[in-house]
């Protein structure tokens, strides 16, 4: 198994920022937002942890229409590029952004009837205070839902990802992809931590040939 190679915590450049919106992610975002609700359908208000540029919020919003998002993200530029892409599908009325870490949360025990995550685990380098206070901010009843890059067991699986994913992407696009499998971690780590949260390690499961998914009721 490959080491762990951590990338910095926040990507918090104008160029990234716009570099990874430009990424297509529609096809990802798409199924992680139809399995989000495949196990949560409600009307409660729905935490978005690391979202980024708002990709999956508003995909969200487009496949239930009857959901609000609060949205966290640690990285400036992001939310920048986040906002711009909510009020472009005029959707501020339903979609939240606050710049907040995802480790230390100013939101009340159970205020969300539902928390969402996709890719976020992996800019960590300790993430299992962050899956805690996901834990924390649920409401008893309430789904988690996380997904992140799982790492792959050595060099030729990285390039593969990466060649079969991001081919037709630029030189700077496939090293950011590249960057985060390597810092990804693998289905034992996740298990383990999810285990530290007082959680079933087998509720963690591979989802894809790169995504591990972990899902629960709080």
């Amino acid at each position: 198994m490959l080491e762990r190679v951590l990338e910095p915590e926040v990507m918090d450049s104008a160029a990234e920022a716009r570099a990874y919106d430009a990424m297509d992610h529609s096809h990802v975002n798409r199924a992680f937002v139809a399995d989000f609700l495949a196990v949560w359908r409600g009307d409660g208000m729905v935490l978005d942890v690391g979202t980024g540029t708002a990709q999956i919020p508003i995909e969200l919003c487009r496949q239930h229409p009857g959901v609000h998002v609060v949205a966290i993200d640690l990285a400036v530029h992001m939310l920048q590029v986040g906002n711009e892409n909510i009020r472009r599908e005029h959707l501020s009325e339903r979609i939240r952004l606050e710049r907040i870490d995802a480790k230390l949360m100013p939101f009340a025990d159970g205020s969300f009837q539902a928390v969402m995550s996709n890719s976020i685990v992996h800019h960590i380098p300790s993430p299992g205070g962050a899956l805690a206070e996901m834990v924390r901010v649920t409401a008893p009843g309430g789904v988690i839902f996380v997904r992140d890059l799982l790492r792959p067991e050595d060099d030729a699986g990285v390039q593969a990802i990466v060649a079969t994913y991001a081919g037709d992407a630029n030189a700077h696009q496939q090293q950011m992809f590249e960057d985060s499998l390597r810092a990804a971690l693998s289905l034992a780590e996740v298990r383990d931590l999810v285990s530290g949260v007082g959680f079933d390690a087998d509720s963690v499961r591979q989802t894809t040939d790169r995504h591990w998914t972990w899902s629960c009721i709080r």
